[in-house]
This record gives C-alpha cells, sequence and structure tokens, in this order.
C-alpha cells in the first residue's frame, strides 16, 4: 500500500530514493547523456542540438514521469524552441509550474584545462566538470529526479498537478519565453512557479530567491568628426571625444561606485530585506574574489550591495585603436554600460534621467541609447509560499536556509511573476564559483546530493500545504485546460 500523504516514512523514502540515484550512478550517467548534446544557443551551428535536446532528452524523460507534453516554435527565435508539458492529476487539485533551460553558453573547448573536455562530465573529488553541469542541465536533472522519486514513494501519485516550460534560448535572453507564456497562458496556469537556477549563497547552505534584479543594457556615445586628426597639429584645441565620454561616465558615479544621478538609485533597503541579508556572507567559497570593501553604496553592507541595491557599471569603452594606437585625436568614443536594480527603480525612465544630468552638467555630446531591458521582481517575503518553501529545506537538511530576496544576477523571472501571475520561488542548485558561463564549470557532487533530498522534500510537501496556502490566496489560475494538439 503506498504512503499517505501524511507519513514522515513516505517523505523520508522519497528522499532516500531521489539520493540513491545519486549514490548509484544512474543521476550522473543522465548529467553525462544531457551534456553530451552540444546545445550552445549563442552560436549559428547549435540549433539541431537544442531541438535534439528536447525531443529526444526532455520529453522521453517526461513521458516516463506521466507527462503529455508539445514542442512549441520559437516565434522570435526559430533556432531555439520551447516545450510545454503537464501531468494533470485531477481539476480539484493545486498546480505548480516549473522551468528549465537546456541551452548553455559556448563551449570555449580550447580554454578548458587539461584532462577536461566540456561536452562530458568529468569527475575529480566533489567536482563534476562540464558545460551545464551547473547552468543549467545538472540544476533541472536534479529537480526532474527528486520528482520521480516522490512519484514512486507516493504510488504513481503525486496529489497536485505539474505543468513545465522549458526553453532553449536562456543564455541569449529568452528570446521569445515572453511571448510564449503570453499566448499559452490558459495552459500554463498555475497556483505557484518552482524552478531551480543560478547559485546558493554559498555551496554549504540551501538557498531559496524569489525573483531578481533587472537590468538595462545602455551606451553612451561622443561622436565629434567624421575622422582622427593628428594629435601634434590639432591636440590642445580638438575636444577628445574619449575624455568628454571619460568625464561623463565619471559624473554618474563616485569614485567608490556610488550612483550619483538620483533617478537611477533604488528605494531605501527595508527592514525586512536587511533582516533576510544579515546573516548572509558574500563570497565566502574559496575561489570567490576579494571583494572590495570600500566599493559601492556607503552604508550598505556587501551583499546588501548586491542583493539589495542598484550597480552602474561599465562593460566595454572603445576609442582609437588600443592594440595599434595611432597619433591622432579619435573622432568618437563608445561605452556599453549595465544598470542592475532592484524594485522600486524608475529604470523606463533611464534615458530620460541621463539625458537630463548630462544637460544639466553640460555634456551635450553624449548620446543616451538604451539597447535592452529586463524588469526586476520580487516575492513578498512574508508570502505563505516563502515559510512553506523555507520550513522544507530546513526540516530535510537541518539547516536555516539563506532567504534571498532577489538573485543580484537576472533570470527570467518577470515571465513568470508579471506575464503568467505567479508567487516564484527558484531553488539555486549550484554555487558562486562554480565556473559557471566560464571554462572549467562544474557542479559539486555534495550540493548536487543534498539539493536531491531538498527538492523530493519539497515535491512531497506541496501536495500537503498546497492546498492550505492557495486558499489564503488569490487563484493565479483555476481549472487546469488541457493540453493543446500538436501544431496548434
Amino acid at each position: 500500500m503506498p504512503p499517505t500523504r501524511n507519513d514522515s516514512h513516505g517523505r523520508a523514502a522519497a528522499i532516500a530514493d531521489a539520493q540513491a540515484g545519486f549514490d548509484s550512478g544512474t543521476f550522473l550517467e543522465d548529467l553525462k547523456r544531457r551534456v553530451a548534446y552540444r546545445s550552445e544557443s549563442q552560436t549559428s551551428t547549435g540549433a539541431a542540438a537544442l531541438n535534439a535536446y528536447l525531443v529526444e532528452e526532455m520529453a522521453p524523460t517526461l513521458a516516463r514521469l506521466g507527462f503529455t507534453h508539445r514542442i512549441v516554435p520559437n516565434p522570435v527565435a526559430p533556432h531555439a524552441p520551447l516545450l510545454i508539458a503537464h501531468r494533470h492529476e485531477d481539476d480539484a487539485l493545486p498546480t505548480v509550474l516549473t522551468y528549465g533551460h537546456g541551452d548553455v553558453v559556448r563551449g570555449y573547448d580550447k580554454e578548458w584545462r587539461d584532462g577536461l573536455v566540456p561536452w562530458d562530465v568529468t569527475v575529480e573529488g566533489d567536482r563534476w566538470y562540464g558545460r551545464g553541469t551547473a547552468d543549467n542541465k545538472g540544476q533541472h536533472s536534479v529537480n526532474f529526479a527528486a520528482l520521480a522519486a516522490v512519484i514512486a514513494a507516493r504510488g504513481g501519485k503525486l496529489g497536485f498537478n505539474v505543468k513545465v516550460i522549458f526553453e532553449t534560448g536562456e543564455e541569449i535572453s529568452s528570446p521569445g519565453l515572453n511571448a510564449v507564456c503570453a499566448e499559452h497562458a490558459a495552459v500554463l496556469a498555475a497556483d505557484v512557479f518552482l524552478a531551480s537556477d543560478g547559485p546558493r549563497v554559498s555551496a554549504e547552505r540551501p538557498t531559496l530567491f524569489l525573483g531578481s534584479r533587472g537590468g538595462v543594457l545602455f551606451q553612451l556615445e561622443v561622436t565629434l568628426r567624421d575622422g582622427g586628426h593628428h594629435s601634434g597639429n590639432w591636440g590642445g584645441v580638438l575636444k577628445n571625444p574619449a575624455v568628454v565620454l571619460a568625464q561623463a561616465i565619471a559624473s554618474l558615479v563616485d569614485r567608490r561606485g556610488s550612483i550619483l544621478v538620483d533617478g537611477l538609485r533604488p528605494p531605501p533597503v527595508s527592514a525586512a530585506v536587511r533582516d533576510a541579508l544579515a546573516d548572509i556572507e558574500l563570497g565566502r567559497d574559496a575561489s570567490s574574489p576579494a571583494i572590495d570593501p570600500e566599493w559601492g553604496e556607503p552604508g550598505l553592507t556587501p551583499t546588501e550591495r548586491v542583493i539589495a541595491w542598484n550597480a552602474l557599471e561599465v562593460l566595454a569603452f572603445k576609442s582609437g585603436n588600443a592594440d595599434a594606437p595611432v597619433n591622432a585625436i579619435p573622432p568618437t568614443a563608445l561605452a556599453v554600460c549595465q544598470l542592475r536594480f532592484v524594485v522600486g527603480t524608475d529604470w523606463e525612465r533611464l534615458a530620460e534621467h541621463l539625458d537630463a544630468h548630462f544637460a544639466r552638467l553640460g555634456f551635450v555630446d553624449v548620446r543616451v541609447t538604451v539597447r535592452s531591458a529586463s524588469p526586476a521582481t520580487r516575492l513578498e517575503l512574508d508570502d505563505p509560499w516563502v515559510h512553506w518553501a523555507l520550513d522544507s529545506m530546513a526540516r530535510t537538511t537541518d539547516k536555516r536556509p539563506a532567504l534571498l530576496p532577489n538573485l543580484g544576477g537576472t533570470v527570467p523571472n518577470d515571465v513568470f511573476a508579471r506575464t503568467l501571475g505567479l508567487p516564484t520561488l527558484w531553488v539555486p542548485h549550484s554555487y558562486p564559483a562554480c565556473a559557471q558561463h566560464a571554462p572549467d564549470e562544474h557542479l559539486l557532487g555534495s550540493v548536487a546530493r543534498e539539493s536531491l533530498a531538498i527538492m523530493a522534500g519539497l515535491w512531497w510537501d506541496l501536495a500537503d500545504a498546497a492546498p492550505a496556502i492557495v486558499a489564503t490566496r488569490t487563484p493565479a489560475g483555476g481549472a487546469a485546460p488541457a493540453m493543446p494538439p500538436a501544431g496548434a
């Protein structure tokens, strides 16, 4: 007889089964097979692998767990299709939406250390090297393996419905994800969103984050003339665009990196956010870069500066040719900049704020162009879903999980929080020094094993807690519609 929902022995059995798959090597075999797909979304040659990852790998995996699915064409990036899947038990049951992405950044094959290949998993002690092990193949592999363990422990019934949206373009800013979710909003309707991406605050501490900082990519350009002019003949009487632009950038932040444009600063950090971040220390892992303690907004801890505040960064600066300089005053200067921002920032008027700032200071030659932007999102810290997730994670690990109001980086959370209107919970299975997006990317085996237990506990506890939590909130979805036919 299958265990009942409230059977603590059943919960323990599900967790043990999830970790047994790790110990037996089954989880590693699955991850090796997935890493072998050269699913680079940033190259023109990756399209076949992106589609194959969905059709050959994820679709059969989900089918074995009782999901129906369809491949959805991407209306913005045709080479990066999506997958929508649904495991439906009963219209009266709560529904969770989960997410993953099968694409990875470029392999940079020749830049990996000797003995490592990006398209195979190499285990060296606790480190599992391979492209996608941390971002995101290892993470969604944990989640589906844990889900399988709970389905088995409950005798084939979860006690809730599960929907999946899987993309293959996250590493190129998720083109088409919002459009597909908006078009299929009824199909993707749910009560809560639960997924995994990004790093924990440290390898040893389980983490829950509720959204992400937003980002605006913009350029500053100074063009003063059509061509260069000899610096000996004209130096001292012609404005140098690089100097003008450097001074304009220096007016945006002070010498310690604090933002000087009022319109680009966030609201004060709330007491609730400060409390959540009080025991979180940034950069604890051995391979993390050394923090510059005097850099950033005064009066904030390093963690608050990354999680609860805005940062204005210069990503690139170009004027003339630094590799082969000539004795000429360059005609143009260009800087590519980024504002990372939290909820409450007036980011949609960034160009307006910068234009007014430069005009006030007399930088009339600086032209501002916004290239791209994504909103900041954050679930309320006192939401009942947050308390439920933290309690479940603590029960499984006997550790106090870290609660991040939002990730310092950016995930496509706005699609789930705004377009689909869902409370969003992210449980990351990587750690800050995983070399994500770089050569020698790796997953820690110890973190993966603990994460299998965490996710099995969450999937198990969802059946018990979800009905009461849903009753306290305004339902986001209602009855689950049937999957549309392929080609619809």
